[in-house]
């Protein structure tokens, strides 16, 4: 008897890769997506970072700190809050105090400014760093399931 052999993969075969192949997918793209969320959290720290030189900028120059967006020299539409940083994150209305031009000799001024997720992008649906503040000391914040993680 002549048996002809064929060569190929078996249903067998062919589904327990198919099982490999999920197993991997399952544990890849959730680290993957971490990851991603994690990389662009350093978006929000530039943007706040950036936004404290300015107000200090603006500090050295009128000793007062500024809630205009347009003195500060970003271009935000209509001149109002909150302020686009980028794709993902926005700087929301800062709180001056006091809110007059000059300080009084007694109270020095202040600032404190909140950077958050961009509503309807990608990074809102960040649980771990949610959103980053930053103070006229230099103190930096952030609120979430594990905010000590947020400024390494």
């Amino acid at each position: 008897m002549n048996r002809s052999t064929t060569a190929g993969f078996t249903l067998i075969e062919l589904m327990i890769v198919v099982v490999i192949v999920a197993i991997l997918a399952s544990i890849a793209v959730p680290a993957y997506t971490s990851s991603v969320r994690k990389s662009r959290r350093t978006e929000a720290k530039t943007a706040i970072m950036d936004f404290g030189a300015r107000e200090e900028r603006i500090y050295a120059t009128q000793n007062a700190y500024s809630t205009d967006p347009g003195v500060l020299g970003y271009t935000a539409a209509g001149g109002s809050w909150p302020v686009s940083t980028g794709t993902y994150y926005q700087i929301d209305q800062p709180t001056v105090f006091p809110a007059t031009v000059t300080a009084t000799g007694t109270t020095p001024p202040t600032f404190t400014v909140t950077v958050e997720p961009t509503p309807g992008s990608s990074q809102s649906s960040d649980t771990a760093c949610a959103t980053f503040t930053l103070t006229n000391t230099g103190l930096q914040g952030a609120t979430g399931n594990n905010p000590t993680s947020c400024w390494p």
